[in-house]
């Protein structure tokens, strides 16, 4: 099944393999999965080149024509679910049921923002002195270049594919070098749906700065939309500045997931689980900090330890698979590493925190208590399976650990008590809140974040309007 996905390079709707390529590798088994072409910074400007040849067509192209393409692009992913799931496994190692959720999560971008297309509209009024009017429009920025994570593999391409063809926007899009295999079924699922030759086009590569290098100094190129590390970001921000290049920002975050005194303990244990395992914690809005009540923390700790402790270790094809493995070995020392600097400044490792024998990159689901804000783990994303809990005496230090962090993605709260619900979720420094709920992200909801956790907003209908620019008429009356 998988041997049917391209391995090359997606340019004008032709597919292009040359003999540069580097090798796909299934992190249950550190073994190679597949080999694919690796683009280089010319590939980069032919595929700009198409996109840019593709864009007039495209913005012109009717908006309903549009709506139907994207429609059939969801119905397509949906029959293609085990493909797209078992690519998904086979790149990133995780189970299979997280898998079939992703791609039905990646699915329905597709689905809203086919409803979103003919919904962009304008504005008309009379200026104040009564002698014109105010006619405002929204056109598509032109070509965008869409760098994607390796997390989501599949739902982090298809939030930025498709408020972009929505808005009439042709894509260049740039994959992680860790998992291609889904980026490159997508381009042929966009094919097959009907998008024309030019509009989406799609380059893995093992050079991404040359590639993205190249695009960014081309003056054709007009938006750019990244999601990864903050530190990545920050080089890209920079290099958009000499041309002024419209971004979007979705980076690292450094999610806290308070418990207060009051809070449903069972609810909160199953939201943290939520929070904090899908993916095997490998999520920019994984739960980073437990912030406990000192009243609650010893009984939230041990509920949460004994369902960390039920999880099974697994390859992602095995059945009775729970968490699959890290996706390289780099990240497997990271994570080790942050929790034996939480075990040297004091913290107690109350499960796992040890390194599994055997293949693959797995790192147990590992529980920490007592751990003090000057630990690494405190400020930094873990994107493991590790649970970090702090107990704290009131809310205003609650508040105060959960803020006290240059990031603010996300952030989540449980307390049965409302007027506290409404006045944390006012006062969390983050651009979403879950309040008793331990998954935010949906494809109806603005996705974003404050401080350095980014710029701008993925779904809802705000997503659109990230590939819009408005026009302003002066109409004599």
């Amino acid at each position: 099944m998988y041997d049917e996905v391209p391995r090359g390079l997606f340019i004008g709707g032709a597919w292009t393999e040359t003999d540069a390529t580097f090798e796909v590798v299934d992190p249950a088994t550190g073994e190679v999965a597949a080999q694919v072409t690796d683009a280089s910074g010319e590939d980069a400007i032919r595929a700009l080149d198409a996109a840019a040849n593709a864009q007039d067509c495209w913005a012109a192209t009717p908006s309903r024509v549009r709506a139907d393409i994207l429609r059939r692009a969801f119905e397509l992913m949906v029959e293609r679910t085990e493909l797209f799931a078992g690519l998904a496994t086979l790149e990133m190692g995780r189970p299979l049921a997280e898998s079939r959720a992703e791609v039905a999560y990646a699915a329905e971008f597709l689905r809203w923002f086919s409803e979103e297309a003919v919904r962009v509209s304008g504005d008309y009024r009379t200026a104040p002195t009564g002698d014109f009017r105010i006619v405002t429009t929204r056109q598509p920025v032109g070509p965008c270049y869409l760098i994607t994570p390796w997390n989501f593999p599949l739902a982090m391409i298809t939030r930025k594919v498709a408020p972009a063809l929505a808005a009439g926007c042709t894509v260049v899009i740039k994959p992680a070098e860790a998992t291609p295999l889904c980026a490159l079924a997508l381009a042929a699922l966009f094919a097959d749906a009907g998008v024309p030759d030019g509009v989406v086009n799609a380059l893995p590569t093992l050079s991404p700065a040359e590639v993205t290098g190249a695009l960014l100094a081309d003056g054709r190129l007009r938006k750019l939309s990244f999601t990864g590390s903050t530190e990545v970001g920050r080089r890209l921000i920079a290099q958009s500045a000499s041309s002024v290049l419209r971004t979007s920002m979705e980076l690292g975050g450094n999610a806290p997931f308070l418990v207060f005194a009051d809070a449903d303990l069972e609810a909160a244990v199953e939201g943290a689980m939520v929070a904090k395992m899908r993916n095997a914690g490998q999520s920019c809005v994984a739960a980073n900090r437990f912030i406990v009540h000192e009243a609650v923390a010893d009984a939230f700790s041990e509920a949460l330890r004994e369902r960390l402790g039920a999880l099974r270790l697994g390859p992602g094809g095995a059945p009775d698979s729970h968490v699959g493995p890290l996706i390289n070995a780099a990240a497997r020392a990271k994570v080790a590493g942050l929790v034996a600097d939480a075990e040297r400044h004091g913290a107690k490792i109350r499960l796992g925190g040890e390194i599994p024998a055997g293949s693959g990159y797995f790192y147990p689901p590992t529980l920490l208590t007592d751990v003090p804000p000057e630990a690494q783990i405190t400020q930094q994303e873990i994107f493991g399976p590790v649970a970090a809990i702090a107990a704290y005496p009131d809310e205003q230090s609650m508040l105060a650990a959960a803020n006290a962090t240059s990031a603010g993605l996300v952030a989540f709260a449980y307390t049965r008590d409302l007027d506290r619900a409404l006045r944390i979720g006012e006062a969390l420094q983050a651009g979403m809140v879950g309040l008793n709920r331990g998954l935010v992200s949906n494809p109806a909801a603005p996705f974003g974040g404050v401080k350095q956790s980014g710029l701008g907003r993925e779904g809802g209908f705000e997503g659109i309007h990230e590939y819009l620019e408005v026009k302003y008429l002066a109409v004599q009356a």
